[in-house]
């Protein structure tokens, strides 16, 4: 049987390699398409393709299993879970990938893009930019067809111009970026605060006006420290959770 093909990873030595191993890896099974595979390769194979021990590998798949991403069969092998989906909150410790991840695993359509003037709330991001292009983006359960959030990414248009709205139907925008673009991601804030659904927002992700929504904002600077992206995103509150948790040495 022919098995799944992950994505490589570019490992930073300051998080635990575990945990990159296994936000990659998940950020790979939430984006595959309907005909790939679901054997994952042995864990020997898929610890030479990222570059790390057979135990670190173990310890990436042990915290997948647990999420219910896959199965591990004694003598069959580790298998992707075909309804596998966004299920309990990740531990996001610092890394990109672990920022793809949370944006993998929805079925995403663009609504629209092109130019526009930068919009006055945004404008300490652009300082001395007339134009930025806009990216407008619908998510939907990847089992329901239920509309889950929709994002806003405003971007400089040296880079806007770059993009083929179809990788953004096919992978989250941090992942086009780095990975498509050859943007070289310095750092990325989040923030996500309450808010109320707006008309448009309602009208999106139907539901209610003025009903409980969460709001996302990401700003990605590049390695100079300059905003190449702001993404904001509007959750309905009922699809949405959001987990930090903190490692100490």
């Amino acid at each position: 049987m022919t098995a799944f093909a992950p994505d490589s990873l570019v490992l930073n030595r300051k998080l635990p390699l575990w945990y990159q191993v296994s936000q990659s890896l998940r950020a790979s099974i939430l984006g595959r398409r309907p005909h790939d595979p679901l054997r994952l390769p042995t864990e020997e194979q898929l610890a030479g393709h990222y570059g790390v021990s057979v135990l670190t590998m173990r310890q990436a798949l042990k915290e997948l299993e647990q999420e219910g991403l896959i199965s591990r069969h004694r003598r069959r092998g580790t298998f992707i879970e075909p309804g596998a989906r966004r299920g309990a909150p990740r531990r996001l410790l610092g890394s990109v990938d672990a920022v793809v991840a949370q944006q993998s695993g929805e079925r995403t359509s663009v609504i629209g893009h092109g130019r526009a003037p930068v919009p006055g709330e945004l404008a300490e991001y652009f300082p001395g930019v007339d134009e930025v292009g806009l990216y407008r983006r619908l998510r939907r359960d990847g089992e329901s067809g239920e509309p889950t959030n929709w994002a806003e990414n405003a971007l400089r248009t040296e880079v806007a111009d770059r993009l083929d709205p179809g990788d953004l139907e096919r992978w989250p925008m941090t992942k086009v970026l780095r990975d498509v673009l050859g943007v070289k991601i310095g750092r990325i804030t989040d923030t996500v605060e309450a808010t109320l659904a707006d008309p448009a927002t309602a009208d999106l992700l139907q539901v209610p006006l003025l009903s409980p929504i969460l709001h996302y904002t990401g700003v990605t600077y590049d390695a100079d420290g300059q905003v190449v992206d702001v993404a904001r995103i509007r959750y309905r509150g009922d699809r949405f959770s959001f987990s930090v948790t903190m490692e100490t040495d």
